[in-house]
């Protein structure tokens, strides 16, 4: 609707009137009706939807591990190993797989065929995985320097780890309340842990997010409430979900080295 025709709607004639010669006083008028609608919608206490924006359509931070994924598409082959279960696995390595394992830190989880705790790791072979898929798990796990030296050494030579993590993002209650919830990154701290492991030249980071895509995160709305240029859009001050793809050496040095 144009400002005009929202104006003849909520107008009496006399101000319509009045309006109509001062176009430029009009405008701005509109705008600040628009201005104090959406702050309005904002100004609130709890969030739109409590489940992430889930049950409103695909969730914000989904959208853009997806994207990352997508991208990185090629990585994910041969032998890889996936967290909770193999959705993703299966999604972006299809026909280039030749077995999948899914890791869980418990033993009720049905899909699990590794059961163990990334940070200690012993249960889990060494130089055995082409591809690593660590989709939002270093959140939740406190001894990240631990868990990161486990992804390298878990890795054939030559293997890549894909990584996403929070950047911008609320507690994840149920995960606070079991395993922990401990940590949100930005792209340099993300960067500098896998560079303490991997050699610096075989990381690579990328951010994604706004601060349109954040409140909207934040608030629980889900990507069909946005617009797709909404969710292209980068600030590189609003880091709303942070990605890295990270390679184990070829001829792999000595762990930590």
């Amino acid at each position: 609707m144009t400002a005009k025709n929202l104006l003849k709607t909520v107008l009496p004639p006399p101000a319509r009137r009045w309006l109509r010669r001062q176009p430029l006083r009009a405008e701005r008028l509109f705008c600040q009706l628009l201005s104090l609608g959406a702050i309005s919608s904002f100004r609130r206490t709890t969030p739109i939807s409590n489940n992430w924006g889930g049950s409103r359509g695909q969730i914000v931070d989904r959208y853009f591990i997806e994207k990352f994924l997508a991208e990185n598409a090629a990585d994910v082959r041969g032998h890889v190993l996936d967290f909770g279960d193999d959705s993703y696995a299966r999604q972006f390595g299809g026909a280039k797989l030749t077995q999948v394992d899914v890791l869980h830190l418990t033993a009720d989880n049905p899909r699990a065929t590794i059961v163990a705790d990334l940070s200690d790791g012993g249960q889990i072979p060494s130089d055995t995985f082409d591809c690593v898929l660590c989709t939002q798990v270093l959140l939740l796990v406190y001894n990240l320097q631990a868990a990161i030296r486990t992804l390298y050494r878990i890795l054939r030579p030559g293997g890549v780890v894909l990584v996403t993590a929070p950047g911008i993002q609320k507690i994840s209650r149920d995960d606070m309340e079991t395993s922990g919830d401990y940590w949100r990154f930005t792209s340099l701290s993300l960067r500098r842990l896998f560079e303490e492991v991997f050699p610096k030249d075989h990381v690579e980071v990328k951010a994604y997010g706004s601060v349109l895509a954040a409140v909207a995160f934040l608030h629980g709305l889900a990507v069909e409430d946005l617009r797709r240029g909404d969710l292209e859009y980068h600030d590189s001050n609003y880091e709303v979900s942070i990605a890295l793809r990270a390679v184990k050496p070829e001829m792999a040095p000595v762990e930590g080295h």
